[in-house]
């Protein structure tokens, strides 16, 4: 049965023979399709969002950059991975009346307040990295009814990471650290939860900002409560200060430390600098035998697009996600009487959330609430402080599974 949608600000509307319940875009013949995207692409998180932008970008190239027999005008703006560049962000793409779709972001701090505003426009959104919990969620509010990711929810990685916690790693106590943002608070809860009922020992659970410079304050307080482990799924520059200051402080010698998916970057190496060797990310697995058969492919096209490696793990979800826009507006796209192409609204967004098919990322399948991604977990180390080694798979390397 389809689920019932919030009704956005459009009215229903009949224009060129299309009829949507929450209006129809209009492509005059020879103009382009406008897709929307929003990432963090300046700060220390750049790394992020560029990615992703780039994943999406190489799909596009491998299209032609046509669709439905139209050029692709790809009009970007930078989330700046907060919910303040989110909220602007969003408010800039929804004010665009030619845009069709939208891609992103990378940072749920960013997609939280963003996702309403821009289907409050009737403009479906597809996050590429944007992992909290609580954007797919069966409760989620209206609002969120034309958002869907084809990153995994962080239910999978925080259950994964209590379990590489408890059973691989044998830690019996930890501390959770989070910076306040969605991403990294509903991250912290999950795995908190789920090692709490393997038996592990929950100390506490620490904040810092993202701003945050003295880590000392903090790393005292936790030292003082030896913990087996230390995790802290928060961004660049926070857990950059958060290492390095560890090693200052006495009673954390033995407590190791483990991030998240955010500090897969060669950014993070240069801010980290030589505490970095040894230290371990929780990730999704992005080995060639995890992803979808056309990732290697994909890897290649990407390097001579941009003259290097994927600089962070996440380009494979942003092309995925540029394959749903494609193939939804190829097939609701209708050309009228007058040669020019008519997109039913609320018709893209139901056949984005139809989606299925095998991805570069993995298998595509989408469900009711927008999660369209299957999770396989692994942890990752890092080898060097050298941000030019940087490369998934070398540096950091991957140890589990």
């Amino acid at each position: 049965m389809p689920i019932a949608l919030a009704a956005p600000s459009m009215a229903a509307q009949t224009l060129g023979g299309v009829t949507d319940e929450i209006g129809v875009i209009r492509v005059p013949k020879g103009a382009p399709i406008t897709i929307g995207g929003y990432w963090v692409i300046s700060g220390p998180d750049t790394a992020l969002g560029t990615d992703s932008m780039r994943g999406a970008k190489v799909a596009f190239a491998d299209h032609g950059n046509k669709i439905a027999g139209h050029p692709i005008n790809f009009v970007v703006e930078d989330d700046q991975c907060n919910a303040e560049g989110g909220q602007t962000a969003a408010t800039k793409l929804a004010s665009n009346p030619a845009i069709v779709i939208v891609l992103g972001p990378a940072c749920s701090s960013a997609a939280t307040p963003a996702a309403p505003i821009l289907w409050q426009a009737g403009i479906a959104d597809i996050g590429t990295a944007s992992s909290a919990p609580s954007l797919t969620a069966p409760d989620r509010k209206p609002g969120y009814d034309g958002f869907l990711r084809t990153i995994p929810s962080d239910l999978g990685q925080g259950k994964a990471d209590a379990n590489w916690l408890y059973n691989k790693l044998g830690a019996r106590s930890v501390v959770a650290v989070h910076d306040g943002s969605p991403y990294a608070q509903q991250l912290a809860a999950v795995m908190a939860k789920n090692f709490q009922e393997l038996g592990g020992k929950v100390l506490s659970t620490e904040a810092v900002a993202p701003t945050d410079v003295d880590m000392h304050p903090v790393l005292t307080r936790i030292a003082t409560e030896k913990p087996d482990a230390v995790y802290m799924p928060i961004f660049v520059a926070a857990a950059a200060q958060m290492l390095r200051q560890s090693k200052e402080v006495p009673g954390l010698e033995k407590t190791t430390f483990i991030g998240g998916g955010s500090l897969m970057a060669p950014e993070f190496i240069q801010a980290a600098g030589p505490s970095i060797v040894g230290f371990r990310i929780a990730y999704p697995d992005v080995s060639p035998s995890a992803m979808g058969k056309t990732y290697p492919k994909m890897v290649e096209e990407y390097k001579k697009m941009f003259g290097e490696a994927p600089i962070s793990g996440y380009h494979g979800n942003a092309y995925d996600a540029a394959v749903i826009a494609i193939n939804a507006i190829e097939k609701v796209a209708k050309t009228g009487p007058d040669g020019a192409t008519y997109i039913g609204k609320k018709a893209l967004r139901d056949a984005a959330f139809a989606s299925k098919f095998d991805g570069v990322s993995g298998p595509i399948a989408c469900g009711e609430h927008g999660d369209c991604a299957t999770f396989h977990p692994a942890v990752y180390e890092f080898t060097s402080s050298d941000p030019s080694t940087f490369k998934i798979g070398t540096n950091p390397k991957q140890i589990y599974p």
